[in-house]
């Protein structure tokens, strides 16, 4: 009986510490996993013919672990391409870019047809957003984008805008319901401001494409970064703006530079701005 008993606490003991074995396997993969990233500025631009193919495009995203995306083109029919892919391995979310061609990046915000545009591609169905826009200063106080405001509240769209602090502030002032995805965050808007404008507008949220200033000269985060992100990780997003052909060439690299700060903050940090805000943000099912 005591032989029998023995038996069983060893065996009992050797199921414990396979348990504790495959636990500590698991938190230690999950360390090193190469993150999903979730690329909420991506432009496939059609003037005149886009550079890659959709097949390159999505074989990119792949050796990049990219699943999901924020499609944005000039005109939209990038866009409908990459939504009609319908690939199981790419998570697409589009968004009206308010532009036929290069020049209207100067007019569009007072330029009625714009509106009619943007009216017509909702009708098309799927878009959860208008964007990406440039608008600067007050220009944003037109009557026209006042319209696009109030037309993205009316039916829960967000913006993506790409403009200076005085243009954020009005794009609100149209419309306090407005929800706002800023593009490259501001540019030089310094972190301690960021985090201001992020206290005040709990539906404003930081897209970091081309954002300078995140790590110092050796690649390491700076202080005032991971600071701000420690505060605000479910407010940021993550992004290429393959807005000209060098960015594609460049994606790889982009994505590396990504990852490189990416680990240098806690996991749960890390996820959120990699792909868990942009889940949360647009509806993905996580199994």
């Amino acid at each position: 009986m005591v032989t029998r008993a023995l038996t069983a606490i060893r065996l009992g003991l050797c199921a414990v510490a396979l348990l504790l074995a495959a636990l500590d396997h698991g938190r230690a993969q999950s360390q090193t996993d190469p993150l999903e990233i979730f690329d909420a500025h991506l432009h496939y631009n059609q003037e005149p013919t886009p550079l890659y193919s959709l097949d390159q495009v999505l074989e990119i995203f792949r050796r990049n672990n990219v699943t999901g995306i924020l499609a944005t083109s000039r005109p939209n029919k990038g866009t409908h391409q990459l939504m009609e892919t319908r690939a199981p391995d790419l998570w697409v979310v589009p968004f009206i870019r308010p532009y036929r061609t290069r020049p209207d990046i100067q007019t569009w915000f007072n330029d009625p047809t714009i509106f009619d545009l943007v009216k017509s591609e909702y009708e098309r169905g799927g878009y959860r957003g208008v964007g990406e826009f440039h608008i600067y200063g007050k220009s944003a106080a037109s009557e026209w984008v006042r319209k696009i405001v109030d037309f993205a509240v009316e039916r829960n769209l967000y913006l993506h805008a790409h403009c200076d602090e005085e243009a954020l502030l009005i794009l609100f002032s149209h419309n306090p319901k407005a929800k706002i995805i800023w593009a490259h965050t501001g540019f030089t808007t310094p972190p301690a401001r960021v985090a201001q404008l992020l206290a005040t507008y709990p539906d404003l949220w930081g897209e970091l494409s081309y954002r300078s200033g995140i790590t110092d000269r050796d690649g390491k985060l700076t202080e005032e970064w991971r600071s701000l992100f420690a505060r605000h990780s479910d407010r940021f997003l993550i992004g290429s703006d393959t807005w000209i052909n060098e960015r594609w060439f460049a994606y790889d690299g982009l994505m590396k530079g990504y990852r490189a700060w990416l680990a240098q903050l806690p996991r749960d940090q890390a996820v959120r701005i990699a792909n868990g805000n942009a889940r949360r943000l647009f509806g993905k099912v996580v199994n």
